[in-house]
């Protein structure tokens, strides 16, 4: 269920704006300020939640647990009343409130924050492993070969600069784990890996890898522009790399 389904969000980008100021984070890709990572946090976290019933809901009141906290490390959860509103969904968002200010109204029950995975093995890149790319999907989708940079687009030479930029690659992860960065992508953990194609320092694209039936390989499935890469990350958690920055 998507969370505009659950609720009736009057004044959600006011609510959103409230939110980054008690959660302080780089909200907005590049110069902007329009919070497009908190909105696709939240409403990916709230479709994540209610898939794992994972939603508290009384007759009076609904909650779930945003995975976000304050500068003290207070959670922050999202907070429904009953709409009065005729016609039209059944629950409002009142707003974003830490456990605290929650307390304060009573409320002594806090749902869990989402899980998005049982092995924290997933979220570390097995460096004994060889990466296979899907050359036939990176470079034959439309949309996915659109991604790649013009001038490696048109190289006759788009697939050896391509493995040299995957060789770089587990390098930089060998020297740094926290390179491969996990992300949660239709209920899977995958891991993005960066792939510099025009300068050997500047990541283009990020690689989504995850391991083969028999853990011995990763598979190299498809390219993600490095705005898709970190929505899909800091659905785990905040990334901590040099290379994946909103």
């Amino acid at each position: 269920m998507k969370l505009f389904d659950f609720a009736f969000c009057l004044d959600y980008e006011k609510k959103i704006q409230s939110l980054s100021g008690i959660c302080p984070e780089k909200w907005s890709f590049g110069s902007n300020s329009d919070n497009t990572i908190l909105k696709n946090y939240i409403e990916h976290t709230f479709s994540k939640l209610h898939d794992e019933k994972n939603i508290l809901v009384t007759e009076e009141y609904a909650l779930f647990n945003t995975g976000l906290f304050t500068i003290y490390y207070e959670p922050i959860f999202a907070f429904f009343v009953k709409n009065k509103i005729p016609n039209r969904q059944e629950w409002f968002l009142d707003g974003f409130y830490t456990s605290y200010q929650l307390g304060m109204m009573g409320i002594v029950t806090f749902p869990r924050r989402a899980n998005y995975f049982e092995r924290p093995a997933d979220l570390v890149f097995d460096t004994n492993c060889d990466i296979v790319p899907q050359y036939p999907h990176i470079f034959g989708d439309p949309e996915n070969f659109l991604r790649i940079p013009e001038a490696i687009r048109e190289s006759p030479n788009k697939a050896m600069l391509f493995d040299g930029a995957i060789k770089r690659a587990k390098c930089m992860i060998d020297a740094n784990y926290k390179t491969a960065v996990p992300q949660y992508y239709k209920g899977k953990i995958q891991l993005l890996i960066p792939i510099c194609l025009v300068s050997e320092s500047v990541p283009n694209l990020a690689l989504v890898v995850s391991k083969n039936a028999a853990g011995n390989q990763y598979l190299g499935h498809t390219c993600l522009t490095l705005d898709m890469a970190y929505n899909n990350a800091r659905l785990i958690a905040r990334p901590d790399s040099e290379w994946l920055k909103p």
